[in-house]
Order: C-alpha cells, then sequence, then structure tokens
C-alpha cells in the first residue's frame, strides 16, 4: 500500500489580521466536505475528530482575514496505526500541528525518503512536534528521514525489530528509546539507529525509562551517529523518568541489557555533557569507538555498566 496524503495546514492554531468580514461565530467540522462551507461562513472553526483520507488535502489556505482555527484535541499528521506489509514514500511535509507520523500497531512497515520541516516552529513556539513516534509494532524501517523540529526526530515507546537508518535531525531532542514504562506495551527489543546526523538538538542519543514502572529494553544499537551542536547531552541514558522529567534517582524495573553504542562521534556545545549515565540495572553493554567533544565530562553518573564510560 502507497499513502500519499498532505496536510496543508501551517500551524495547530492559526489566527489572521483584524476581521474584515460579519461571519457566523463558530462551527466544528468532521470531515473534509464540510471545509468549503465552514471557511465562508464561519469566523472560529473547530476541526475534531477529523480523518484526511489518502489523496486528498485539508486546505485552509483560503481563509478569511480574522478567522481562528482550532485543532481539539492531540491532533497528528498522519496516522500509521494496524498497517500491514505497507510503504509511505516520498513525502514531503511542513508545519506539522503537533506530532508528525504515529506508527503503532503496525508490521512490516516501510517508510523512506520523508521530510518534516517544522523549522518555522523555532521562532514561534513549536512544542511536542515529535516526527516519528512508534509503538507496538514489529518490523518498522524508517530509511533516509530529514526532520527539522523541536521534540524528538525518533521515538521508540515500545516494539520489535525497528530500524532509523540515513536520517538527519534538526533542532529537535535528539533519537530517543521511551520513555519506556507505564504503558500496555512496555518492551522495546532489537532495534537499530545507524548512519544518522544528529545537529542542533537538545540531547544526541538518548535512553530513558519511567521511575518505579516495569518493562525492558534489550538488543539496541545506535552506530555511526554524528553529532554538533548538541545543547544538553550528547549520549543520555536515564532510568529515573517520572511525569516527563528526571527524577534523579534511578530505578530497576525496565532493565536496559545488550546495548551497543558504536562509532557516536562529534560536538556537543560549551557547557553541554558529553555523556550522562544514570543506571539502576543496566547490563551486557558493548561501547566502542565513541568521540565525544567540546563540552564538560559529567561527576554525577551512576551504576555504568562495564565497558561503558561515562
Amino acid at each position: 500500500m502507497r499513502v500519499a496524503s498532505l496536510f496543508a495546514v501551517a500551524s495547530a492554531y492559526l489566527a489572521a489580521a483584524a476581521p474584515s468580514v460579519s461571519k457566523r461565530d463558530s462551527c466544528t467540522i468532521t470531515s473534509t466536505s464540510a471545509i468549503s462551507a465552514a471557511i465562508s461562513s464561519c469566523s472560529t472553526i473547530t476541526i475534531s475528530t477529523l480523518e484526511v483520507p489518502a489523496g486528498e488535502t485539508l486546505d485552509l489556505t483560503d481563509l478569511n482575514d480574522g478567522t481562528n482555527v482550532i485543532f481539539a484535541g492531540t491532533p497528528k499528521f498522519f496516522y500509521a496505526h494496524s498497517l500491514k506489509q505497507s510503504t509511505i514514500t516520498g513525502l514531503n511535509v511542513k508545519n506539522t500541528p503537533v506530532q508528525g507520523f504515529s506508527v503503532n500497531s503496525a508490521n512490516d512497515l516501510t517508510i523512506t525518503d520523508v521530510t518534516i520541516d517544522n523549522s518555522d516552529g523555532d521562532d514561534n513556539g513549536g512544542h511536542n512536534t515529535d516526527a516519528f513516534d512508534v509503538g507496538s509494532s514489529d518490523g518498522v524501517t524508517i530509511d533516509g528521514a530529514k526532520v527539522y523540529n523541536q521534540d524528538d526526530c525518533l521515538a521508540v515507546n515500545s516494539g520489535t525489530n525497528i530500524v532509523f537508518k540515513n536520517g538527519y535531525c534538526s533542532g529537535g531532542h535528539g533519537v530517543s528509546i521511551g520513555s519506556v514504562g507505564g504503558r500496555s506495551d512496555n518492551t522495546v527489543d532489537t532495534v537499530t539507529i545507524s548512519d544518522t546526523t544528529i545537529t542542533k538538538s537538545d540531547n544526541g542519543v538518548r535512553i530513558k525509562t519511567v521511575y518505579d514502572a516495569t518493562g525492558e529494553v534489550k538488543g539496541v544499537t545506535y552506530s555511526g551517529i554524528t553529532l554538533s551542536e548538541i545543547a544538553k547531552y550528547g549520549i543520555v541514558i536515564e532510568q529515573d523518568y517520572e511525569n516527563g522529567s528526571p527524577t534523579g534517582t534511578p530505578t530497576a524495573g525496565v532493565p536496559i541489557t545488550d546495548l551497543t553504542i558504536e562509532n557516536v562521534t562529534g560536538s556537543v556545545s560549551d557547557g553541554a555533557v558529553e555523556v550522562y549515565i544514570l543506571c539502576a540495572s543496566c547490563s551486557d553493554w558493548t561501547w566502542s569507538g565513541v568521540s565525544i567533544t567540546g563540552g564538560e565530562v559529567s561527576d554525577k553518573c551512576e551504576g555504568v555498566p562495564t565497558g561503558a564510560s561515562c
């Protein structure tokens, strides 16, 4: 299956200049067929539980002056759920409302040569603009993605046999496993992230598990990762997340095992930390060819497995 749906919306909330026409106060639309009438007659348009079919466009480019557009709930540009033996290729996406591609319960899905450009959000409050969120899926390959955003370039929350390769990630939170724990599916197994550039981001390589939760992270490989202009952490691995923030106290309920970090090179910004590891249950790691410069060496690492370096 080949999917090609475009979402022509500049942001999750659009406000034009002062109103010049008198229109009905507000309306809510739940299908693309209602768009035209809403544009002509409503001063406030709320988009709720709307799915844009493949081959159609949600086009709001002809809004009248003074029209407000509100996306209700948590919008996602591309809802790639329950896809089997499928391919998504060659999409160029600009300014997703919040998350880009939500991949869940997918099997044998390949996403190739997708560009997500949310760089306008750098100066206009882009938030939660994850490019690819993957959960409860098996056999997902993302190849050749180019991402400019303000959140995770990739976040694997659960799933098996996930590959992210030949990527370019700029401006966000890095390439992440997790956070793992606290969901119905809390297993990440056999994930390979390779030959990817991460630049102008808060973090480079990141793995985070949830404080006092259960689950497992195993068989993850980061290989051939190039870092530059990283603001916070070059490599950060933590077992202490709670409500979206670190607690400083790691717990052992989501062990991180059989992890490979190899050929991760580049630089972080002045004042950033090159490597930070906070573990309560981490073992069987392979650590080689890691060379990160330009920042500080952490003196707060805990539970660093044999062979790793912090």
